[in-house]
């Protein structure tokens, strides 16, 4: 686990207790009392949270999920846990052996480099090409495959592309092909992007060709 920070939220304690396992090596390890920290913003894909979770604080563990962080969550009360009846994935349970803990921090930083390289970034959106997803703020709309793979097209190639560019290296269909499938597809998608996002320039064109 080289290159790593180790950010601890709710047990100062901890850190000392890391410390003497030398568990992590190479890294560096915080203790955040502010879900605002910079650290959390510093290479996130970079940063792990351990996160000791309690009544008081479950407000900050969503305020940090919403960041998109690698979290594992660290509780010694399930009956909290299941009082609050929402399903928390990662995390461990007090008390644990080092061994589980060191499997579920791999299993943590596996899943987060999995959803990072599923995520591309289109302009002012964020595209989920696993889930199918294009994001904007807090504002969600699920797409079709094809759809999904035509803005990660897009999001590919930083300068207009001509229709039959698209035609030719996205379907594979001639580049003369006499086929009005690019403008129905840009106008479906237009209108979709239109009545989630209220935005109306969504995939503009020129002389040039289409372009986000």
């Amino acid at each position: 686990m080289k290159n790593l920070t180790v950010s601890i939220f709710g047990n100062k304690v901890f850190i000392e207790i890391l410390k003497e396992l030398n568990l992590f090596k190479n890294t560096e390890i915080k203790f955040i009392e502010n879900v605002e920290d910079e650290i959390l913003n510093k290479a996130p894909n970079k940063n792990i949270i351990i996160f000791f979770l309690n009544e008081k604080n479950m407000d900050h563990y969503f305020k940090l999920k919403n960041k998109d962080l690698a979290i594992l969550l660290v509780n010694n009360d399930l009956k909290f846990i299941k009082k609050s009846r929402i399903f928390f994935e990662d995390q461990i349970t007090i008390p644990f052996k080092i061994v589980n803990f060191e499997k579920k921090i791999t299993a943590v930083l596996a899943k987060q480099k999995f959803k990072k390289s599923s995520h591309i970034e289109l302009g002012k959106y964020k595209i989920n090409k696993n889930e199918k997803k294009i994001k904007k703020g807090n504002l969600k709309l699920k797409l079709t495959e094809k759809e999904i793979n035509f803005l990660i097209f897009f999001a590919s190639n930083k300068s207009p592309v001509s229709k039959n560019f698209i035609l030719k290296n996205l379907w594979n269909y001639a580049a003369d092909s006499d086929t009005h499938t690019i403008e129905t597809h840009i106008h479906r998608l237009r209108k979709k992007i239109l009545k989630r996002f209220n935005d109306n320039n969504f995939i503009k064109n020129n002389d040039e060709g289409y372009y986000i």
